[in-house]
Formats: structure tokens, C-alpha cells, sequence
């Protein structure tokens, strides 16, 4: 984080990317001087309330940040930026964005968190547009024109008040990942079978082992003896994905397969009333296979330079993943976050969990053309997944029909029509036989 005397002084002359969280009720003018150079401005955490009239002067601005701040309405002065791609101005209290506030090579546009029931028909007008996260707000209805945002990819609708879906969400071509619990959309379902509880009294917490956008996750031992398992406590709040109730409800939906990282029991009694749910404990053998998109990437995750995958444990890899969304899908459950990202896996063996049920929808069991027709969305994610790893596979002669054979799969998957895809069960079983065979698209002759 950098300082106002910092930037006061010249010390930051030259940098690309500013952070600035003091207290703001203004832009610092200063911040002009770094015209040439700033590319990326966050002003996250202030008190700032509107931006001036001449910040397009900024004209190398490709990112910025307002969010935790006081804005009713997104800044105007925004769509007058030519180069701003990445916009977020998450948990305001922003209730109108003008069509003016949308710059022309928008990618990226974050406003979680706010209290938006409209969104302009331009929106669906920034042919760029790949990423769109709303959850938290108060949408009714989304505009229409997005049915033209042909590169659009992942859209976070969770926590609004859509009572139905447009018919054009399920047929974009590219859309991959989509969250929509939260929304009065009248689909019944039948409640989850209950599982256990454990008192918070009855385990000891030990070391954080890591943190999402919706609650730690420690290392607990039971006090009563036997293995540690992993507690996930819940933070409570508005996630970029939806409402914690609603991944605890998708969690216990799931129920178990062993390449899901799915509770085994909730907690009960926190002194401070928090919820949780007890998981096991994945090995320490198993690491992230990615990291989250960068913002450059947008919507691709990373994946550590120069990683190579030997095919045995790619298809291994492969399986477990087909096999824990195909079983997902059988119960209704839509994950909406399949990113290499949200895979721990074994360098050494291949064997993967899918972790992460933040993005989850369940869907409408007595619904089943609509459900088919979100579960396509996910296939494309797989699809990704597929090409991702294809990509850094290390093969030998005899490897090369399979690896071919992945990537017909994949390109299956990316089908632009969506209910041409092959199903998940269908590329669960493929992979199940390590490659042998060839899937088509269902509009193949």
C-alpha cells in the first residue's frame, strides 16, 4: 500500500500501479503526475464518494478499483477512459449505472455488493465483455442486449431477485462458469438429507491452512481423540460468488465421491454463532494446479511456468474431475467455479478433489430441459480444463492417439452451441477408459 506522502513527494514517479487507502474523500491531484506510466489505480477503502471530471488525463488506465468506499452511482467519467478494461467497484452503496459509466473496452466489470435493481442496455454493447460479477444486488431483470455479448464467460448473478431466467443466458457461446443461488426463481427442491454435528466444544482449532472469499479453513483435532479433519468457518458476508447459506446448501446437496472435498459434518455451538462444516483433510501431497485468473488473464488461471504433466497422471487428473462434476450434475448440483484453481491434486499420482462450492446453483430437479441446458455451461468449463492441460502434457509416441483423443473431447466441449455438448456422465465414462473411443458432438452426423 502506498502513501499520500509518497506520492506528495515524487517518490512514486514512474509506477504502473498505485494503491491508496487513507481516508480518501477526494483524488489526490497528484495522482495526474503519473499520467504516462499509471496503468493500474486502486482506491479501495476510502471515503470517496465520486472521481474528477478529468480523469480520462489518466490515458495509460487500464484497471480501477473504488470498492468499500461511499458511490451511489458508477462514475460517468468511467466510459470516458478509452483504454479502462477492469472496473470494480464492489460494496458501495451504487443503486444506478449510466450507460455513460461503461468505457468502450470493458472486459472486466465487478459491482458486487451494491443495491443495482436495473443495468443499462449498453452493457450489452462492450463486445469485449468476458467477465461480469453482480452478486448482492437487486436485479429483477437482466437487459436483453446481452444476449449479443458473445465473449462473455463467467457472470455471477447470485443474491439478486431474478424470478426467472431469459432464455438467451443458457445459448451465449462462450459462457462457462455461473453462479445463481439466492434468486426467487420457484425451483423446488427436495431438502438434503441431514448430516451430522459436532459442538464446537468438542474439537481443539489449530493452524489456518488457508482462506477464500468465504471463510478459513483450519486444521481442528477432536478432543476426544482419532484424525484431524479441516473446519471451514464461515465469514457471513456477500462473496463475489453469493451468501455462505447458499455453498452450504449446495455442499450438503453433493453428498460424498471421493474426488469432492464435501462435508462430513456441520458445526454447531460456536460461541460467536458462526456456521461451519467439517471436511477431510486433504494430504499435504496435494497443491493447487493453478492459481485465480490475473488481470491481464481475465478469466484463465495461471499455471506455474514451465509445468509438465506426464498423460498417465494427466488422464488420472482428468477422471477424478469428470467423475466428481458427472456426479454433481446427477444430484442437481451445478459446482459454477471448475477452474484448475479450485483442483488439489497429486503431482506424483494425478489424484484430484474438486474443492470450492462458493459458485454453486442447485438446480430444478423437476426442470430437466433447463437443467441439461446450465450443465452445458459447466461442460464448456471442462472443456477449458481439458485444453489447459493438453497443453502441458509430456507424452511419448504411444501417448499421442490419446492425447488427440482429449482434445476432440475438448473441442467437444467448446462446442458454440451449447446442447451440442457431450454430457458429463458421458465424458466421465470416457475418460474411465483412458481415452479408448471418440466422442462427437450430438449434432455430428
Amino acid at each position: 500500500m502506498h502513501t499520500l506522502e509518497q506520492l506528495r513527494s515524487g517518490a512514486l514517479s514512474g509506477i504502473r500501479r498505485l494503491d491508496l487507502s487513507c481516508g480518501l474523500c477526494t483524488l489526490p491531484p497528484e495522482v495526474f503526475d503519473l499520467a504516462d506510466t499509471l496503468e493500474v489505480l486502486n482506491v479501495s477503502g476510502n471515503r470517496l464518494d465520486g472521481l474528477p471530471p478529468d480523469l480520462p488525463r489518466l490515458h495509460r488506465l487500464k484497471v480501477i478499483f473504488g470498492s468499500d468506499n461511499a458511490f451511489t452511482e458508477l462514475p460517468a467519467v468511467l466510459g470516458d477512459c478509452p483504454l479502462l478494461q477492469v472496473v470494480g467497484f464492489k460494496a458501495n452503496r451504487i443503486a444506478h449505472v449510466p450507460a455513460a459509466a461503461l468505457p468502450p473496452a470493458l472486459r472486466w466489470l465487478i459491482l458486487t455488493d451494491n443495491a443495482i435493481d436495473t443495468l443499462p442496455p449498453e452493457l450489452g454493447q462492450r463486445p469485449a465483455l468476458q467477465k461480469l460479477m453482480l452478486a448482492g444486488n437487486q436485479l429483477c431483470s437482466l437487459p436483453p442486449s446481452l444476449a449479443g455479448a458473445q465473449r462473455l464467460e463467467l457472470i455471477r448473478l447470485a443474491a439478486n431477485q431474478l424470478p426467472e431466467l431469459p432464455g438467451w443466458l443458457t445459448e451465449l457461446p462462450r459462457l462457462s462458469w455461473l453462479a445463481l443461488a439466492g434468486n426467487p426463481l420457484g425451483w423446488h427442491r427436495p431438502a438434503p438429507a441431514p448430516i451430522d454435528s459436532v459442538a464446537w466444544h468438542q474439537l481443539q482449532q489449530c493452524e489456518l491452512l488457508g482462506e477464500g472469499a468465504s471463510g478459513h479453513i483450519y486444521r481442528v483435532q477432536p478432543q476426544a481423540g482419532g484424525a484431524s479433519q479441516a473446519l471451514k468457518l464461515f465469514k457471513g458476508a456477500v462473496t463475489s460468488d453469493g451468501l455462505p447459506e447458499h455453498e452450504l446448501a449446495a455442499c450438503l446437496a453433493a453428498g460424498q465421491h471421493p474426488a469432492l472435498c464435501t462435508p462430513q459434518a456441520e458445526l454447531a455451538d460456536h460461541p460467536q454463532g458462526q456456521r461451519g462444516l467439517l471436511l477431510p483433510l486433504i494430504p499435504v501431497s496435494h497443491v493447487n494446479l493453478a492459481s485465480p485468473p490475473s488481470l491481464d488473464s481475465c478469466t484463465r488461471d495461471i499455471y506455474a511456468a514451465g509445468l509438465s504433466i506426464p498423460v498417465p497422471r494427466l488422464l488420472r487428473l482428468a477422471q477424478d474431475v469428470a467423475g466428481a462434476v458427472a456426479h454433481l450434475h446427477q444430484r442437481g448440483v451445478m459446482h459454477g467455479d471448475l477452474y484448475a484453481h479450485n483442483i488439489l491434486w497429486d503431482p506424483a499420482s494425478g489424484q484430484a478433489v474438486l474443492s470450492d462450492f462458493g459458485a454453486a446453483t442447485l438446480l430444478p430437479l423437476n426442470q430437466p430441459q433447463l437443467s441439461l441446458a446450465l450443465q452445458a455451461l459447466e461442460v464448456r468449463a471442462f472443456g477449458c480444463l481439458l485444453e489447459e492441460l493438453g497443453s502441458r502434457a509430456v507424452f511419448a509416441d504411444e501417448h499421442t492417439r490419446v492425447l488427440t483423443e482429449v482434445a476432440a473431447m475438448a473441442q467437444a466441449c467448446l462446442h458454440p452451441q451449447p446442447l451440442a455438448r457431450p454430457r458429463m456422465v458421458e465424458l466421465a465414462q470416457q475418460l474411465a477408459q483412458s481415452g479408448a473411443g471418440k466422442i462427437t458432438n450430438r449434432n455430428a452426423a
